[in-house]
């Protein structure tokens, strides 16, 4: 049995100490997977009401194999949950519908320790609501950009510097190219060959790994709490009216800067092919979709970006497409041992595509700093 069965194997365990069924006087009635997510093992508790109707819940294992300590990363999440909870509250929302709410267990802690030494959490399920895993037009993208910048407005008072970094260095540029140098020095021959252009392409840009960290360094940045995963399928929308609802996924909630955010976002969002395209004609950055996410994240951070944050937004973006490159190529230089694979050199050809936004970014620079100036 694997290691996710074996811990997926004492999921009663974990039901058991939530104690849901007595909770609400309800019965259970089933605990399915659910979703596609690659990092956490999910589940979907269905319970039966006194009424007939029904109350769902998500259950998590969380991976504590990418994140090393859950309790001090539970920790963040219940922090800014209640923190962004009283905001909504305050301005007259629904924080049982517009945040993840995370349940207790029977002795008040945030997270369950089961006898496997696997950690459990649950959340109460948001319904009425739909999850995209690719936007269906800029409309999709724009929308997810207001989310995300309100996400960053709400949370732009709340002292960054106390939370905990669940994934030291993750996004931190010069770190990032470290790794990657030492993958260069010490990895295999014949795969560097193989990568001779990638590996030229990313040393050509060293000097730029290090614009964003030290201008942070000087407080010409300000540190902020940032997700550090905006992909548009940690957003769920209204089932109803269409619109963004909540951000999920906070397991990299960390301080960082809102340049990470931005920059992912364009990473995944903006490229007109798939992140391991092998035809690199297909690649390259959508402007449009540029334009749609940038008005939109500047409407929903409403003012709470400095001059500075707006003036590098291409820059954000740029860092973080070469920064996913160099760690998709680093681990092509060191066996594959990270990023699961589906074929030989599939991280290889991530690589490239990265690459290949990265040169397309370059060449449209001038575009993109026209497009930020004309919504900042």
């Amino acid at each position: 049995m694997s290691g996710t069965s074996q811990a997926c194997a004492r999921i009663d365990e974990a039901v058991a100490a939530y104690n849901i069924d007595s909770r609400i006087n309800g019965r259970l009635l089933s605990k399915t997977p659910y979703g596609n997510g690659h990092i956490n093992d999910t589940f979907l508790l269905r319970y039966e009401l006194p009424d007939q109707g029904e109350k769902k819940y998500i259950l998590q294992r969380m991976n504590h194999d990418i994140f090393k300590n859950p309790p001090l990363l539970m920790e963040n999440i219940v922090h800014v949950t209640d923190y962004l909870r009283a905001i909504i509250r305050s301005r007259g929302g629904d924080p049982e519908r517009e945040t993840l709410n995370v349940l207790k267990t029977g002795d008040g802690a945030s997270f369950f320790q089961d006898s496997g030494n696997n950690y459990w959490r649950v959340y109460p399920f948001i319904e009425r609501s739909l999850c995209l895993e690719k936007a269906g037009s800029a409309k999709d993208f724009y929308d997810s950009a207001v989310a995300f910048g309100s996400f960053q407005k709400m949370l732009s008072d709340y002292p960054a510097e106390t939370l905990h970094e669940t994934i030291p260095n993750f996004h931190n540029t010069p770190s990032r190219f470290q790794d990657f140098r030492t993958a260069v020095q010490n990895g295999d021959r014949k795969r560097a060959a193989l990568a001779e252009k990638e590996i030229a392409f990313a040393l050509d840009r060293a000097s730029e790994t290090s614009v964003l960290t030290s201008l942070l360094s000087i407080g010409a940045l300000p540190l902020k709490v940032t997700h550090n995963d905006t992909k548009l399928n940690n957003i769920l929308f209204d089932q109803d009216t269409g619109k963004a609802l909540c951000i999920i996924d906070l397991d990299t909630v960390m301080p960082g800067l809102s340049l990470y955010d931005f920059g992912d976002s364009i990473r995944f969002g903006a490229s007109t092919g798939a992140e391991d395209e092998t035809d690199l004609d297909k690649i390259e950055l959508d402007l449009s979709l540029f334009e749609a996410f940038t008005k939109g994240y500047l409407e929903g951070c409403a003012g709470s970006l400095t001059a500075k944050e707006i003036e590098l937004l291409p820059m954000g973006a740029k860092l973080m497409t070469y920064e996913c490159g160099i760690r998709f190529l680093a681990d092509f230089l060191t066996g594959d041992t990270y990023f699961k694979v589906h074929r030989a050199q599939h991280n290889l050809d991530r690589a490239r595509t990265q690459f290949k936004l990265v040169a397309d970014m370059e060449a449209k620079w001038d575009q993109m700093a026209a497009i930020v100036a004309k919504y900042k």
